[in-house]
């Protein structure tokens, strides 16, 4: 993958860039033809950047 990142500066980059990509791929879904997969990948994407969040959260209480 990337490589690690590691500033604060950088890791809110990170996020927001992600959750960006979060926002593409919800708008352009269309909903007559999303099924339950594209839902679970959207889920997913939830997750991970939940994840991330969380993991970066713990390395500012430092």
């Amino acid at each position: 993958m990337g490589n690690a990142v590691q500033d604060k500066d950088s890791q809110l980059s990170y996020l927001k860039n992600r959750l960006n990509m979060f926002l593409e791929v919800l708008d352009s879904m269309d909903p007559e033809s999303t099924d339950v997969d594209d839902i679970d990948r959207l889920l997913q994407m939830l997750d991970d950047l939940e994840f991330k969040h969380d993991q970066f959260k713990k390395g500012w209480e430092k």
